[in-house]
């Protein structure tokens, strides 16, 4: 994308980038902390309250990012996007299976991210089950920022992606190597009798 000489014209754009990014750093602080409070990374006193701040803190302030990163496209001279097509996965003209994945990824950290306020109602089970999705929503967000976003290609933004992905993958592959190792639970004989 060329950006116009003009700096009123693409100040939008550059908002929007800066909100994008912000976005994918707080979402992937966010993750780092949940995968580390699941995986019981650190055992000292006080770690499981200060990851729990982290990662409720970076959850809700990478949501009002993604809010802003789209949000402020609309005010984009160059993409003018339409309302439908910030809000309605697939349908936007520019890199529509690009964008449409960041679309995907936005409600699905609001699902994901909002139903920790639900967990009484839904059950910590349920609310577990799906709080796994997490690893796949930050995964969309991340081939997003790398197909759609125009400074993929830039050092920088490699940096980023690279410096969220390789812990992430790490305490991703704790956790799944925990899962694995922790015994089943036995349901009791009259339980399995039913």
């Amino acid at each position: 994308m060329s950006t116009p000489t003009d700096p009123t014209l693409y100040g939008w754009w550059l908002a929007s980038r800066a909100a994008g990014v912000t976005a994918f750093v707080l979402a992937s602080v966010a993750v780092i902390a949940g995968l580390a409070m699941a995986g019981r990374v650190s055992r000292r006193p006080g770690m499981a309250r200060a990851l729990r701040a982290a990662h409720e803190q970076a959850a809700l302030g990478a949501l009002l990012a993604m809010a802003a990163h789209g949000a402020l496209l609309l005010g984009d001279h160059w993409l003018h996007p339409s309302l439908a097509q910030i809000a309605i996965p697939f349908t936007a003209a520019y890199r529509p299976l690009a964008t449409g994945l960041g679309i995907v990824a936005a409600y699905g950290a609001a699902l994901l991210g909002l139903t920790f306020y639900l967990r009484k109602r839904i059950g910590a089970r349920l609310w577990r089950r799906a709080h796994r999705l997490t690893i796949v929503v930050w995964a969309l967000a991340a081939v997003h920022a790398l197909t759609a976003g125009t400074d993929a290609s830039t050092p920088w933004m490699r940096a980023i992606l690279l410096a969220s992905a390789i812990p992430i993958a790490a305490l991703f592959t704790l956790r799944v190597a925990h899962g694995l190792r922790r015994p089943a639970t036995r349901r009791p004989l009259v339980e399995a009798a039913r």
